[in-house]
């Protein structure tokens, strides 16, 4: 078992296709956890095991690797660059201390890095640049690192710097630190000589490292500008502590695929990035509702935060982080959620697909339990003696819907355990079954992690599904005041059926619940027949009479009628009531209505007018706009819902992918006269 101060917990973060899955790859093999170098075209690394992430050659979700360098023990987090799958990211960064932003020298700062970083700087968490495919055709190392120096200052430091030849294609490195030089010679780490040309740059960079050390403390500011040098464990002192404080942010560079830089970026994690007990501080909710600090102990009791669920066809697993104590098999928890205990069971470490089972683990470490049915991600397991609730993991808000049915009528039970399963794994989308409307529909990030959920339907619930838009739940109200006459008879032979009744139906405002009431003057309809009369009206108003939707901001008044003294019954009564709403609503001046939400859209100033441009095309009213802090345009509007369908693809098309929204509903507005034709004639196609 490692100790707290011997783990070093480390997520990689970046723009798909960067390079992340790579670099695990390369650190795995270094490190001689593998003796072979997966490629994600082969499908055939160790973080990217899902038969979808194989299929599609990008991580869907976040794999664990450990590996251990130097008596430390390296929890990486591969996590997925796909914007869809951003849930997996936020479980992660809950697990880690620290990350790796990784970002292909082909490509410069992206989407990706952008939002990674931005991740980042929310949880002050300390993080390494590590720059990617330095070695292959069209890279450019000068332009990315200058780029990275513009955004982000000179808190950007280089450690690394990387030799090339005439054709400006990356052959070796350097280590500032240390002043030494290395290539690559089939896989192996070779020392070279340091190129003349190089040492002014490695003496600038050098002396910019030492002056970064100085910041870190007052006696070694004094130490500097006393002209002194720093010794190899001062400057790792200082650099540590720049890390970690978040005022330095050292590059590294390298390749996947020669495993250039590899080595020298573990010589640094296991240096300078910062352990459990150093890592990002917790919130907890006490027992008694109060909030305090939480503590990362090693000597403290037991306590677990559950950051991510496997539930497949095989089982379930629940990952942990340990944050304090050391827990065994035979651990028995509170759950802080439910109150319910739970006995750990069997403990395992995780490798990608590949698990070991343990016997304990210690405090800082991630591992993970089997066949813990009753908890979820995101629960806190504690000691008794010390119950407390650490905040859930903060997953995007779904913006994306579509409605899901089985391609064969019969098994929409299975598509419903199935989907359960699913979202036990992922939390971030929603299953919402729509009495109205009378759809399953699925919310989540974008359509790339709605396809990925009905593949896996597929693979591993073996369902077949399909995915059409969500219907828009339409209302329909009148705007007269009408008077109608309902008469039902019937006569045949024995008992027969009489009711009569005179409706009036008024519009009203802001009543989604029909509203009924009674004038009824010399008993010409006997009270005891008023619930069936509002029962028929009730059931009349499921289905208005333009296209079949429900009817709100409706009063009916019962205010005469007549019975037969023989023939009278409820069932006649209730059947009076639904003629006369069927005959009063072709003269009530019925309209559509249409739910309208409140959007509120945060883009960067350039594409603001884009935006608004688009939300004018959708029949949106512009609320209001302003800029925050980070200088983009937020812009409030209020739309109808049926426009709004597509809107989290196109609004990622139209600020590639740097836009995000939120819409709730708001209320319901009338229809455009020229829109409900459309409308009507949908809805009676659907019949």
């Amino acid at each position: 078992m490692f100790t707290a101060n011997a783990i070093r917990n480390i997520c990689l973060l970046g723009h798909s296709g960067s390079g992340k899955t790579a670099l695990a790859e390369s650190l795995l093999y270094m490190t001689g956890a593998i003796d072979r170098i997966g490629k994600n075209a082969d499908g055939n690394t160790v973080c990217d095991y899902d038969p979808e992430e194989i299929r599609r050659h990008i991580s869907i979700s976040t794999s664990v690797v450990p590996l251990e360098y130097h008596n430390v023990k390296l929890n990486l987090l591969d996590t997925p660059g796909a914007f869809d799958f951003s849930g997996a990211v936020m479980e992660a960064l809950r697990a880690a201390d620290a990350a790796v932003i990784v970002l292909s020298a082909k490509d410069g700062i992206t989407v990706g890095f952008e939002k990674a970083w931005k991740y980042c700087e929310e949880r002050n968490m300390p993080r390494f640049i590590y720059i990617s495919k330095v070695d292959e055709d069209n890279s450019d190392y000068n332009a990315t690192f200058n780029a990275l120096r513009e955004h982000y200052g000179n808190k950007i430091a280089p450690v690394v710097v990387p030799i090339w030849d005439g054709s400006k294609r990356v052959t070796g490195i350097i280590d500032v630190l240390n002043k030494r030089a290395y290539e690559m010679q089939n896989l192996k780490r070779v020392e070279i000589q340091v190129p003349e040309d190089k040492e002014r740059v490695i003496t600038e960079f050098n002396d910019a490292l030492k002056e970064s050390v100085a910041e870190t403390s007052d006696e070694f500011m004094d130490k500097f500008f006393g002209g002194e040098d720093f010794t190899y464990r001062e400057m790792i002192q200082g650099l540590h502590k720049g890390v970690t404080d978040c005022t330095l942010f050292p590059v590294f560079c390298g390749s996947g695929v020669t495993c250039l830089g590899s080595l020298m970026l573990m010589d640094h994690m296991v240096d300078l990035l910062p352990n459990p007990e150093e890592g990002n501080y917790h919130k907890a909710t006490n027992a008694d509702g109060t909030i305090d600090e939480f503590v990362v102990s090693p000597g403290g009791v037991p306590s677990v935060f559950v950051w991510k669920t496997v539930s497949d066809q095989y089982g379930k697993f629940s990952y942990i982080k340990v944050l304090s104590g050391t827990i065994t098999p035979d651990t028995t928890l509170v759950n802080a959620r439910t109150g319910e205990t739970e006995k750990l069971g069997r403990m395992y470490v995780m490798c990608g697909k590949k698990n070991t089972e343990v016997k304990e683990l210690g405090c800082g470490d991630i591992g993970a339990i089997g066949k813990m049915d009753r908890v979820k991600t995101g629960d806190t397991l504690c000691d008794p003696r010390k119950v407390v609730s650490l905040k859930g993991i903060p997953y995007a808000e779904p913006c994306y819907s579509m409605a899901i049915a089985p391609k064969v009528k019969g098994q929409d039970e299975k598509v419903g355990t199935g989907l359960n399963r699913l979202n036990e794994e992922d939390p971030s989308f929603t299953v919402y079954n729509n009495p109205e409307t009378k759809q399953l529909v699925i919310s989540g990030a974008g359509d790339q992690q709605l396809d990925v959920i009905v593949s896996k339907l597929k693979t591993r619930f073996g369902v077949d599904a399909v995915l059409s838009p969500a219907k828009v739940p339409y209302r329909e109200r009148i705007k007269k005041t009408v008077e109608a006459h309902g008469r039902h008879k019937k006569q045949t032979g024995g008992s027969g059926q009489f009711g009569d009744v005179w409706i009036r139906f008024e519009p009203q405002e802001d009543q989604d619940d029909m509203i009924f009431a009674e004038e009824v003057f010399g008993g010409s309809v006997p009270k005891n027949f008023y619930p069936a009369v509002e029962k028929g009206l009730r059931e009349a108003v499921q289905k208005g009479p333009l296209a079949g939707y429900p009817m709100v901001n409706l009063k009916a008044v019962l205010y005469d009628g007549s019975y037969h003294p023989v023939d009278p019954n409820e069932m006649a009564f209730k059947l009076a009531a639904i003629l006369a709403f069927k005959e009063a609503m072709p003269n009530a001046g019925a309209t559509l209505l249409e739910p309208i939400a409140s959007l509120k859209v945060r883009v960067p100033a350039d594409n603001m007018g884009d935006v608004i441009g688009d939300l004018n095309k959708r029949r949106g009213r512009i609320m209001g706009m302003e800029h925050d802090k980070e200088g983009n345009a937020v812009v409030e509007a209020e739309v109808p819902m049926a426009e709004m369908g597509s809107y989290a693809i196109d609004l990622r098309a139209m600020t590639q992918a740097r836009g995000t929204f939120t819409m709730h509903f708001e209320r319901y507005e009338e229809v455009p006269k020229a829109n409900q034709a459309k409308v009507i004639a949908d809805a009676k196609n659907e019949e």
